[in-house]
């Protein structure tokens, strides 16, 4: 009896299209050696947001927006029939070095969240089919654009690091 009772408490054995979505979400979220997005963002000082670097081709807020807008665009593409690209490179970079208005680096962040949460959800729905080719897109599929932008982000939220260390303000 007792063996009976410990079998119907076991989980079924996961697939393998269930692993490599948790697999998939864990990496977006800044699993494995990834700086999480909220670690590299948070606390960052206001002062600092517009801050040139010697040698450094960036201030905290082009990556940001960069990554937000790459980050809609790559959403955009893989649930929109009717996406329409953006034009490289001009549109996927802000045109100035700082946010103009204090709030607007909140509400980056809050979309950058947001739309990675939205990437998250699509990977990690058992409907959507990772491997499918997404309509018009050559090939891709929503397994290739959440590793872009899981691998974007890896890149970017570095030089965030890299910069924050530069600037004297990361602890990490």
């Amino acid at each position: 009896m007792a063996k009976t009772k410990a079998k119907a408490k076991e989980k079924p054995p996961k697939g393998r299209d269930e692993i490599l979505r948790e697999h998939v979400v864990f990496l977006l979220d800044g699993g494995g050696a990834h700086v999480p997005f909220d670690d590299a963002v948070a606390d960052w000082p206001k002062p600092l947001r517009g801050n040139r670097v010697a040698g450094f081709p960036h201030t905290a807020w082009m990556l940001l927006e960069h990554m937000r807008i790459a980050q809609r665009d790559i959403l955009d593409f893989s649930r929109n029939r009717d996406y329409i690209a953006l034009k490289w490179p001009e549109a996927y970079w802000p045109a100035g070095d700082a946010p103009e208005e204090a709030a607007e680096w909140e509400e980056s962040v809050q979309a950058c969240r947001a739309d990675l949460d939205a990437i998250k959800a699509l990977v990690a729905n058992p409907k959507t089919d990772l491997y499918a080719e997404i309509p018009g897109s050559e090939g891709k599929t929503i397994l290739r654009e959440a590793l872009l932008v899981a691998d974007h982000h890896a890149y970017h939220l570095g030089q965030l690091v890299a910069l924050r260390r530069m600037l004297g303000d990361w602890e990490g």
